[in-house]
């Protein structure tokens, strides 16, 4: 498991059991017209191009995990994170919602 300092990539069925039990605060840092193309249901959308670190909340019980389209921009977004001085756990989907999809995850149309 990951502790405090750590960022590691979780897979697809670590999320979909994270979300399922209401134990992930899952952000997604893809821009506005990828997520309203289609989302991760639960994800809230923060555009890595627009990142607020007020809108992560840091003080969630949950896990923290960002996801993006491949894995890349998530990691940009941890990082930012950890430069403003975060210091607990954070996740990152590998392979983004494009393994989210191919693993047969569940997708919903962004603006619902």
């Amino acid at each position: 498991m990951t502790g405090p300092n750590e960022t590691a990539m979780i897979n697809v069925a670590t999320l979909t059991a994270w979300l399922d039990a209401g134990e992930a605060d899952l952000y997604d840092v893809r821009e506005p017209a990828e997520f309203a193309a289609e989302r991760i249901a639960g994800s809230t959308l923060l555009p890595l191009s627009n990142f607020d670190l007020s809108a992560v909340d840091t003080h969630s019980e949950r896990h923290l995990v960002f996801h993006c389209k491949s894995g890349v921009r998530c990691g940009m977004a941890s990082q930012i994170l950890r430069t403003a001085g975060f210091e607990g756990p954070i996740h990152r989907l590998e392979g983004g919602i494009l393994a989210w999809k191919a693993a047969g995850g569940k997708i919903q149309p962004g603006n619902d």
